[in-house]
């Protein structure tokens, strides 16, 4: 086992991992005696865009706050941009941009006149230049005078972005950035994020929605702050080793809801989740799962399919399985 870095001297890059932006071992933060992080080892690389998945209480929030240097950890260590994030978590956060999950900047000031209130606050060079450029960049242009307070809710979150944005970090943070925002701006707001990556950007981002982590290069799944699964999205789907059956129940919707009920009481299986007329039964133990669905596989009014499994399927199987061992710890 290598020895703990010393927390009072600069972090140099391990190597053979000059690429890591985030760099983390056994984290752990609690609340009052509750833990909401508990052991968290990480590795983020330069470029990426990492998302979080978990229900609500799993620790995503505390995972940001720790690795940006707004939370200082319990125990554990590691690097944040090739800085100690229990020394020198001053210098983080000077490189780091964060969104938060409500908004935050002035209702009664306009977008200009917030734009130029944080860049100020960043002691920006030619700051009026910059402002320009960044509302240029996101495209608001035509609301630089409206008030923050009357935007909508995909232009505040535009406003926003560009707020963290403005001094030009090196990692950016986002929380659950894109609640309570319309599907085409949730589409554009993500686009202007794989820009930002492809200018060198890394980001990270906690999100509940399943498109969202799928334009993720990778992901990590939290529960009761616990780590339970980290990858790519198809190496986390492949490595959760559940097996899939979509049964289309067509115009029998009380008769799918009945099979739902019957199935998700069945031996062997560990999840039954409706897809408008479509029912996914998803298990662990493949053989157990073809077993339980077995005697209705004969019924003329059901076609069944066994598909892969869909990253909102590991997610609820997951949550479900995390909920259970938390009743019971």
């Amino acid at each position: 086992m290598s020895p703990e870095p010393d927390p009072g001297h600069h972090l140099a890059p391990q190597s053979g991992h000059e690429d890591l932006v985030i760099d983390v071992q056994g984290l752990h933060k609690s609340f009052n005696g509750k833990a909401a992080v508990r052991g968290l080892d990480m590795q983020v690389k330069k470029g990426q865009i990492y998302g979080f998945l978990g229900p609500n209480g799993s620790g995503k929030t505390t995972t940001i706050r720790l690795l940006c240097g707004l939370l200082t950890p319990d125990s554990g260590s590691g690097s944040c941009l090739d800085f100690d994030i229990l020394s020198e978590s001053d210098e983080i956060k000077r490189q780091v941009g964060y969104m938060a999950q409500h908004f935050s900047l002035y209702d009664d000031l306009s977008v200009r006149e917030n734009l130029d209130f944080v860049a100020r606050v960043y002691q920006i060079k030619n700051r009026q230049q910059v402002v320009t450029k960044t509302i240029e960049d996101l495209g608001l242009v035509d609301r630089a005078g409206q008030l923050a307070g009357q935007l909508s809710g995909g232009y505040k979150q535009r406003l926003a972005l560009a707020a963290c944005t403005i001094h030009s970090p090196k990692l950016l943070l986002l929380d659950e950035p894109t609640a309570g925002v319309d599907p085409k701006a949730r589409r554009e707001f993500w686009d202007q994020i794989h820009d930002l990556t492809d200018r060198g950007l890394t980001v990270l981002v906690s999100t509940h929605y399943m498109d969202e982590a799928e334009r993720c290069h990778a992901i990590a799944y939290l529960a009761f702050g616990q780590l339970l699964a980290q990858g790519r999205v198809k190496d986390v789907i492949e490595q959760s080793d559940l097996t899939t059956w979509t049964v289309d129940g067509g115009s029998q919707a009380s008769r799918l809801m009945e099979l739902a009920r019957v199935l998700g009481a069945s031996k062997g299986v560990d999840m039954v989740a409706p897809f408008g007329t479509v029912l996914h039964v998803s298990s662990s133990d493949r053989t157990a799962l073809e077993a339980a669905i077995q005697p209705y596989r004969g019924d003329a009014d059901l076609v069944w399919k066994e598909t892969a499994p869909t990253l909102e399927d590991v997610f609820i199987h997951l949550m479900s399985t995390q909920e259970q061992g938390g009743q019971s710890q």
